[in-house]
């Protein structure tokens, strides 16, 4: 396991050196310092994924737009579905654009793990940025020890645009992870050991989830249009 704070090597002492003519007289030993070995040994993860998916461009049924994306991106329940509050176990307002995340508790080697975010979203007439504040996991003193281990940082950016008479919605999701590798039999392994299946995997998550939530970002926009035209007849 890694030892953190202040790292200094060991102090001079006396040791005794044998001498043809003396016997023995007191030589000072060399400073040995150990900082180096005492660094933290850090792995970088990182996965990206951009997603364009047709949205419809809505009439108000007198020839001009209605309910635009920007304006279900800007409404509380836009952002709800931009967060995927359905699949959380707790959602709560920190002010006015920051949201705590609750996830559903997972197994994760016989310990009880309930990851928390922190998630600012900002919404503008142009684009909709969500990023990640802070990430821990919440759980018994073992599982909560290891927020101290890690470093996480998300950003997905929503803009739109039209080509061709076609409305889409661009996404793009950004995930960086920084993990202090502190345990054997990791700590004997050389850091690309971890970063390259450990990209491998993140990689493959985000290309599993994004087009998910993008899917579900989809059917939660047209559910509002349809919602916000029979609330206006």
């Amino acid at each position: 396991m890694a030892c953190h704070g202040r790292t200094a090597g060991f102090p001079s002492f006396i040791v005794p050196k044998l001498s043809r003519r003396s016997g023995f007289e007191a030589v000072k030993a060399q400073q040995t310092n150990f900082s180096e070995s005492n660094e933290k040994k850090m792995a970088n993860l990182s996965a990206t994924r951009k997603e364009r998916i047709k949205i419809s461009d809505y009439d108000d049924g007198y020839g001009g737009n209605a309910y635009h994306i920007s304006e279900f991106l800007s409404h509380p329940l836009g952002i709800q579905a931009m967060l995927n509050t359905s699949a959380l176990q707790s959602f709560q307002p920190l002010d006015s654009n920051t949201y705590r995340c609750t996830l559903p508790s997972i197994q994760l080697l016989n310990l009880e793990v309930a990851p928390v975010m922190d998630l600012q979203v900002t919404p503008t007439t142009e684009d909709c940025t969500i990023e990640m504040l802070s990430c821990k996991f919440e759980g018994s003193e073992v599982v909560e020890h290891q927020n101290n281990h890690f470093v996480a940082s998300m950003r997905n950016y929503l803009t739109w645009d039209t080509r061709d008479s076609q409305l889409c919605l661009n996404i793009d999701v950004k995930l960086k992870l920084s993990l202090e590798i502190y345990s054997p039999p990791f700590t004997m392994l050389p850091i690309s050991a971890v970063e390259g299946p450990g990209n491998l995997m993140m990689q493959a998550l985000v290309d599993r989830l994004v087009p998910l939530l993008a899917g579900q970002l989809l059917r939660d926009y047209e559910n509002w249009v349809q919602q916000q035209h029979q609330e206006s007849t």
